[in-house]
């Protein structure tokens, strides 16, 4: 019996590559495509007859949306997660948890080995590895573009040999679709000095005469549970608020950080759901919680990011950054008012039970009623008293 591999399969180029390949070394190939919300059914059915037509013994389908939003995207909102101020990590949650999924499911059909088609030139190679060797270290791994190196045109001859055409795709730019985002490669993101047209975005070119369009996001415990007074779960939510956004041009933009593997790196991206609901979130959680709560949530929500991005996932400091950020949402309920206008929005208001403004305890700037003149006066004095020192050290008596 030959041994048996199972193969994170796209349907793409390189993917199809492995399954073919991968028979011709020996293996017994099963593929698995774990949707985390960049595939439409249509896209799904193919997915599996190509599957099937490259010689796999097996094929399974898994939706992750609801594991994706409940193991990773929960806490990118919690922890207002958006590196460099921009990108909101769709990529990275996504690769992730679709690791997860297919070691879930090798488990499940006994195989002898893992398999993905990432190059050894990105970041999400580091991914893979990381979580199969974390999740199932029992388990051997096979990355037969990284090992080999070809182009793709080698890849496609190599296929069209053994009878199967499968085209290198010809597009001016690589997309990746998922539930978080979209990022979006081409020349332009190679040259910092470059922007990207507005039509390579998935929304296309946005019309400026675009009404102004208001919608309310209500929130429980930090969770997004309603849009427009309508109750959703999370997933739906999600999929409502990228097709409205993606009609205003919102959530666009070219994030250029550092790469696990060292080097810089640009990437394009089209996120509506993830800067509505990051930008609602934030300034829910600006009524809500206290100072220090907002201080320290921004650096370990910025923590958590890194370690997501970088691969670490399965860092145990990653549990107890989860653990800290769920804490934190236990008064994160109430509603933003928000205005969509043509590739902006505002947060123009927002409201909670839980909110810290109080108008019959005091106004900023106007009234209060907890302390006198005469004691603010004291308190104004004694607050400055470290800096008159600093400044006068040796001249005060």
């Amino acid at each position: 019996m030959p041994k048996q591999v199972l193969l994170a399969f796209s349907g793409g180029l390189d993917t199809s590559f492995c399954v073919v390949y991968l028979q011709e070394q020996g293996w017994s190939v099963s593929t698995v495509t774990v949707d985390t919300g960049g595939f439409s059914t249509e896209e799904l059915a193919r997915i599996e007859v190509a599957s099937a037509a490259l010689g796999a013994v097996a094929h399974r389908t898994v939706d992750a949306k609801k594991t994706l939003f409940d193991g990773f995207l929960r806490y990118l909102i919690y922890g207002n997660v958006l590196r460099g101020q921009a990108y909101p990590l769709s990529v990275s949650a996504e690769r992730v948890c679709q690791a997860q999924a297919v070691v879930t499911v090798a488990k499940e059909l006994g195989v002898e080995a893992l398999a993905h088609g990432s190059t050894g030139a990105g970041n999400d190679q580091v991914r893979f590895d990381v979580a199969f060797r974390s999740l199932a270290p029992e388990l051997s791994i096979l990355t037969p573009i990284r090992e080999l190196a070809l182009s793709r045109a080698d890849e496609v001859a190599f296929l069209a040999s053994k009878g199967f055409e499968v085209a290198a795709r010809t597009a001016t730019y690589s997309i990746n679709e998922g539930m978080w985002g979209t990022s979006i490669g081409g020349a332009e993101t190679l040259d910092p000095w470059s922007s990207l047209p507005k039509a390579a975005y998935p929304g296309g070119a946005i019309s400026t005469d675009l009404a102004p369009f208001e919608l309310t996001i209500s929130f429980k415990n930090g969770v997004p549970v309603a849009l427009n007074d309508a109750a959703m779960e999370p997933v739906a939510l999600i999929a409502a608020l990228n097709q409205l956004g993606k009609t205003y041009g919102i959530g666009r933009g070219v994030h250029l950080g550092d790469t696990i593997l060292g080097i810089k790196g640009r990437v394009g991206f089209e996120a509506p759901a993830a800067h509505l609901l990051i930008g609602a979130h934030r300034e829910l959680e600006k009524l809500v919680l206290s100072g220090q709560q907002l201080f320290w949530k921004e650096s370990l929500g910025n923590l958590y990011g890194s370690l997501l991005h970088e691969g670490r996932f399965f860092d145990p400091l990653v549990r107890d950054l989860e653990a800290f950020l769920s804490s934190s949402q236990s008064k994160v309920s109430g509603d933003a008012r928000l205005t969509l206008q043509p590739h902006c929005f505002s947060v123009d208001g927002v409201r909670s039970p839980f909110g810290l403004m109080n108008s019959k305890i005091a106004s900023y700037g106007e009234a209060n009623h907890l302390w006198s003149g005469a004691e603010a006066a004291g308190f104004a004095k004694l607050y400055g008293v470290p800096q008159m020192l600093a400044l006068n050290s040796g001249g005060v008596q």
